[in-house]
């Protein structure tokens, strides 16, 4: 572009005043001369020609007469073009300039010049700068700062391009080439800046620079850390590439140096190489672990891939993708293998494993569709793999003891009857019996609730309208197997299948206004494809079960009804003229009374007859053979017995410490404390069944969680300690006997306001996809190197608020507690089955300085427990972390420092290594 000269547009007219009244007479003769040139005049009509006036007018007409075009009566050119092309405007777009001072025009230099606050725009292109001279004849434009009476420099150009922004000490552009020179240029690219003592824009997509430096750190003037550029490409939005590069911190060159280096430079997610972490392990060497390659395949997807090694042969490799399609659906899909080699071939002790875990979570917005729904919860594997890896994102799982898993699609269609289905494959894995059982599939059908007897309009009462019917069937095909026949076809060798069929009928209503009764009738129906034949071999003087393929069912039914209430109690602590601090509790009692009746289905019993040794003596043990089946058995017995239960809730209304509250505080005493027991009407002795406690509350706002429970049995205990039908009390004990007891506390402390802030977010979520728990008492994921990862994907973490230059002068810190203590006194054993203590904090001792712990003390066995211990240190553009478990067979430590950007992820140095055995 070229601007174009003032001179162009304007002529100056210079008049000089005269003293006489000869410049009006001048003025008048010009203004009627150029009147006489410009205007024109009707024609007058011969006299004597008449005015035909039956003509139309000309603007009547169809067509707008200024419409039509004017030929006129010349002969036309025959060259419709003019071979000869316009020549072209000097500026494409319209420059926009501004000055708060001043803006003067030098004719003589062809210069104009824009001084305080003076902006230039000219397409996309904006220039802002104290002092602005913009040269016609040389088509450039000079930009710099003012510099005042005491020296300090201001107002300093900012050159925006596009999304591009420039802030140099100085900027000269060429309007033509669109080229520029930029002296000591501070600019922004990817998570960076780049600051260069010259810079060269050879157009709108290339800068060259020279003695550059390229940082993270937030204060530029004064950087913790950069590299040194000595000469760099930049092409913004894409890549940074440059010459040699040196390392330099705090102005201090490292021996870090490169011959050439490339930054990529992207807001969205892009492929590239992860730098694998080092270290060393007592057992297995040397390794390299999470090393490996990540592909952005698509806005949709992605893949990474990585890898372990040992120098000892030991190896693992990983898979992971992640999906998702907004307002659709989201997930991640995970596979591990590793092969792990201990100590040398040849020696006694040497052994090979190999273990495996596959994760899968999907989730589906539930806007997409309303009416049904898929998701997945995958976390199955070895049952020894969380034990036995040795790749550092599983310190935190450690100690897992289940993995779970689940995957669902269900299915609601429209209608009267709103029938629904659901499609379920389940998972449950114990990792220390390596049992697993599954189900593939579980379907499960059912349809809406018919109020047969209920009026088309209006509420529904008494005991006829509201009765109601539903129909429901669930389908299983259940697997029993172990990690030695997982994933092969002996698993299916034992598998059970079945249908039930469900059908109940209820109805409730009120007795007295104040009293609620609810009767049901249940039938079910059970389809089975495997049975059991048993007979007794007299030779082997053992029970022979065998196994029967075919098509069997039994059906059964029952009754049950129940009558509750609610009763409330209020205890004022008010008194005229005066006001307590408890100024009133109240007192929830729920009482109810059930009665359940189950029929003796005697004819799906069999037996068998059992002959004695000396073959004098026989008896006939009765037997179903629906015996084992997953929906169970039919009961031959029949049972009519009487349930009691009843619960309890406290809450107390309290003065709030706030003055300007116009209400009292409400405040729970006991979430619940709960009695249950039963009477078998039916039976001939034991008839009561054990009183069962449990209760729960929560104090000093909600930081405190308490629940307890316990077993009260009614009956004693022979000297075989088995029940009697003796009460206790008879037999020269208490009225109850206590069998068991659990009591389990969690504490959240903290001195923040706000409460606790988790600091290890990713670290938990990374705990609860592997099954664990949902907090850091038993540690943490501590894969610091791992976040790369993320950083590739675009999910760095949020930017937290700034901190003020001044610490607190208080210590931020939050504690977690867990207690959990078990009774166990069934047959007089009377001990305290387990008995155990966790807790897990954090302590910021400043604001760069941050400590952690997760342990606990098992007291039954005087040990502490699985403990690691986290130390992490903000370097500002740097962070630092250290974690250490000092033993168990899952001991090491991992130190790790490195650049927080996602563009230098890379620059770092991580050490990891088995804890010293002596130690």
């Amino acid at each position: 572009m070229a601007f174009q000269k003032s001179s162009h547009t304007f002529t100056k007219i210079h008049l000089k005043a005269l003293h006489t009244y000869n410049f009006k007479i001048l003025f008048t003769l010009s203004f009627t001369m150029f009147i006489n040139m410009l205007s024109f005049a009707q024609d007058i009509p011969k006299s004597g020609i008449p005015i035909d006036r039956s003509a139309n007018d000309s603007l009547v007409v169809s067509v707008d007469s200024l419409l039509i075009p004017q030929v006129s009566e010349k002969v036309q050119d025959s060259t419709l073009k003019d071979s000869i092309k316009p020549k072209k405007d000097l500026l494409e777009h319209i420059v926009k300039y501004h000055a708060t001072d001043y803006t003067k025009f030098n004719q003589k230099e062809h210069k104009l010049y824009l001084y305080n606050e003076a902006t230039i725009d000219y397409g996309d292109m904006n220039i802002a700068a104290g002092n602005i001279t913009i040269d016609y004849t040389k088509n450039t434009v000079y930009a710099k700062g003012i510099t005042d009476s005491i020296g300090t420099y201001s107002q300093k150009p900012v050159f925006t391009q596009g999304s591009n922004v420039v802030e140099p000490d100085s900027i000269v552009f060429n309007t033509k080439t669109k080229k520029a020179l930029i002296y000591n240029s501070k600019t922004e690219q990817g998570d960076g800046t780049v600051i260069a003592s010259l810079t060269k824009k050879e157009n709108d997509s290339v800068y060259f620079l020279k003695n550059a430096k390229y940082t993270t750190a937030e204060d530029l003037d004064d950087p913790e850390y950069y590299i040194r550029l000595l000469k760099a490409k930049i092409v913004p939005g894409k890549k940074i590439v440059t010459g040699a590069a040196g390392l330099y911190i705090y102005d201090i060159p490292t021996p870090v140096w490169l011959p050439f280096s490339f930054f990529p430079q992207s807001d969205k997610q892009t492929s590239g190489i992860i730098i694998p972490s080092f270290g060393e392990q007592n057992e297995r060497g040397y390794f390299l672990q999470n090393g490996g390659y990540y592909l952005a395949l698509s806005e949709y997807f992605d893949l990474t891939l990585l890898g372990d090694y040992y120098t000892n042969g030991s190896y693992g490799f990983s898979g992971e993708s992640t999906y998702a399609k907004r307002y659709k659906f989201r997930g991640n899909l995970n596979f591990r293998y590793e092969s792990l080699i201990s100590s040398e071939r040849g020696f006694p002790d040497y052994s090979k494993s190999t273990v495996y875990n596959i994760r899968w979570s999907h989730s589906q917005d539930s806007k997409s569709n309303p009416n049904s729904r898929f998701s997945a919860s995958v976390n199955l594997g070895s049952s020894k793999y969380y034990k036995t890896s040795v790749n550092q994102i599983n310190t935190g799982s450690f100690l897992n003891n289940t993995l779970s898993s689940s995957i669902s699609y269900s299915r609601t269609f429209q209608g009267e009857l709103q029938p629904n289905i659901s499609l379920t494959a389940t998972h449950s894995q114990n990792t220390n019996t390596e049992e697993i059982n599954m189900t593939l599939p579980t379907f499960q059908g059912s349809i809406g609730r018919i109020y047969p007897f209920a009026s088309k309009t209006g509420t529904k009462k008494g005991i006829i309208q509201n009765i109601n019917l539903q129909y429901s069937v669930r389908g299983e095909n259940r697997i029993t197997t172990t990690d030695e026949f997982f994933f092969k076809k002996e698993m299916f060798d034992d598998a059970l299948a079945g249908f039930q069929h469900t059908i109940p009928l209820t109805t409730n209503f009120k007795l007295f206004k104040y009293f609620s009764i609810s009767a049901s009738s249940n039938f079910n129906e059970v389809w089975t494809f495997n049975t059991v034949k048993k007979s007794f071999d007299t030779i082997e003087r053992e029970v022979i079960t065998e196994d029967v393929k075919g098509f069997d069912s039994f059906r059964t039914y029952n009754f049950s009804t129940s009558l509750g209430t609610t009763v409330y109690g209020m205890f004022n602590f008010e008194k005229e003229g005066k006001d307590p601090k408890i100024q009133a509790i109240r007192h929830i009692i729920r009482p109810s009374i059930s009665y359940n009746i189950n029929p003796a289905f005697d004819k799906y019993y069999d037996t068998y007859e059992v002959v004695s040794a000396d073959g004098l003596t026989s008896s006939d043990v009765s037997y179903t053979r629906f015996t084992g089946g997953i929906f169970g058995a039919p009961g031959n017995t029949f049972s009519s017995s009487v349930g009691l239960s009843l619960s309890n809730n406290l809450e107390a209304k309290v003065r709030d410490k706030d003055s300007t509250a116009t209400e009292a505080k409400k405040v729970i005493l006991l979430n619940n404390l709960n009695f249950s027991t039963s009477y078998n009407v039916a039976g001939d002795s034991l008839q009561w069944s054990p009183v069962s406690m449990s209760g729960g509350t929560q104090l000093f706002d909600n930081k405190m969680s308490i629940n307890f429970g316990a077993t009260l049995d009614p009956y004693a205990l022979d000297n075989n300690n088995n029940r009697i039908n003796t009460f206790n009390i008879n037999n020269g004990g208490s009225l109850f006997r206590l069998t068991s007891a659990n009591l389990t506390t969690s504490w959240s402390l903290s001195n923040s306001k706000d409460g606790k802030k988790d600091e290890n977010k990713k670290g938990i979520q990374e705990n609860l996809r592997n099954g664990g728990r949902d907090d850091d008492l038993f540690g943490i994921s501590e894969d610091f190197a791992n976040q790369q990862v993320d950083n590739m994907r675009g999910e760095d973490e949020e930017e937290e608020n700034k901190p003020s230059e001044f610490y607190h002068f208080s210590i931020p810190w939050n504690l977690r507690i867990a207690y959990a203590v078990n009774y166990s006194n069934s047959t007089r054993q009377n001990e305290i089955s387990s008995h155990s203590l966790m807790f897990s904090g954090d302590i910021k001792l400043s604001e760069k300085w941050s400590i952690g712990a997760s342990s606990g003390y098992d007291l039954k066995n005087a040990g502490f427990t699985y403990t690691q211990l986290r130390f992490e240190r903000d370097l500002m553009s740097w962070r630092m972390n250290f974690s250490w478990v000092p033993f168990s067979t899952n001991a090491s430590w991992n130190f790790f420092i490195g650049i927080k950007s996602s563009m230098l992820q890379d620059l770092k140095y991580e050490k990891r290594n088995q804890a010293d055995r002596s130690l």
